[in-house]
C-alpha cells in the first residue's frame, strides 16, 4: 500500500476546501452520534473485496458522464451529471467539491476521484431529504455507509477527525498483544494523513482505501506516461 497522491501531487489549499471540510466534519460528527456497527479494523478489511467490487461497478456510471470519453470529468460534464442524478447542489457546491476531489488537479476528476466524489455526495446530502435511491445509485448506498460506518469506527473521540492514535488504538484493539500492531498503525495512519497535519478527514480516508482495494492503479500509470 502506497501514499495516496503521487510524487510531485500536493493537495488543493483554499479556503472553499476549508469551508467544505468543515461541512464534511459536522457531517461525520452528525453520523457518529447514530454509532458504527463496526467492532474491529479486521471487520473493515473483510470488507473490502466486497467494497472493491461495488466501487468497480461505478466505472458504468463515470463512462456514461464522461461524455468526450478522455477518461476524465470536468465541471461542465459533472454539472450534467448532477442534473441527470436530480442531486441538489448549488453550483458553487458543485465546484467545491469538483476542486476538493481533482487532487492531481488535471482539472478532471479520475476514476478514484470520481468514487470519493460521489461518496462524499453521499455523505453531505441530507438525510432527511436524500435522493441517493432516486439517483440511480441505490446498489451503492450500502457500500458508501459501509465507507462511512469504517471511518466512524476509527474517529474514536468522534470529533470527525482521524489521528494517528485513534488509528493505532483501532490497530490493537484488532491485534491485541502482537509488537507489530504500533507499526502498523503508525503505517495505516500515514498513508492516510497526505497533507502530513496530523489528521486525517474522511476525504483524506476515502482517497487511501481507492488505493488500498486498487482503484487508482490504472491512474497512476496514466499519470507515468504523461
Amino acid at each position: 500500500m502506497g501514499g495516496v497522491v503521487g510524487k510531485g501531487d500536493t493537495p488543493r489549499h483554499s479556503s472553499a476546501a476549508t469551508k467544505l471540510e468543515q461541512k464534511m466534519v459536522e457531517a461525520m460528527q452528525q453520523r457518529a452520534q447514530e454509532g458504527t456497527s463496526l467492532r474491529s479494523f479486521n471487520s473493515v478489511i473483510m470488507k473490502f473485496p466486497k467494497i472493491d467490487e461495488s466501487l468497480r461497478n461505478c466505472r458504468i456510471i463515470f463512462q456514461q458522464f464522461d461524455e468526450d470519453s478522455n477518461g476524465e470529468i470536468d465541471q461542465l460534464e459533472l454539472k450534467h451529471c448532477f442534473q441527470k442524478l436530480d442531486i441538489s447542489f448549488t453550483d458553487e457546491e458543485i465546484k467545491d467539491l469538483f476542486e476538493a476531489c481533482d487532487i492531481y488537479e488535471h482539472m478532471g476528476m479520475k476514476f478514484n476521484e470520481f468514487i470519493v466524489f460521489l461518496c462524499l455526495v453521499y455523505l453531505l446530502n441530507d438525510p432527511a431529504v436524500s435522493k441517493q435511491k432516486r439517483m440511480g445509485l441505490g446498489n451503492l448506498e450500502p457500500t458508501f455507509e459501509t465507507l462511512v460506518d469504517a471511518f466512524v469506527f476509527l474517529d474514536k473521540n468522534k470529533d470527525g477527525y482521524v489521528s494517528k492514535s485513534e488509528v493505532i488504538e483501532a490497530i490493537n484493539e484488532t491485534s491485541a498483544g502482537e509488537r507489530s500492531s504500533g507499526r502498523i498503525g503508525v503505517k495505516r495512519f500515514e498513508e492516510m494523513d497526505w497533507d502530513k497535519n496530523g489528521t486525517v478527514t474522511f476525504k483524506e480516508f476515502l482517497f487511501a482505501f481507492t488505493r488500498w482495494v486498487g482503484l487508482d492503479e490504472n491512474e497512476d500509470d496514466d499519470d507515468d506516461d504523461e
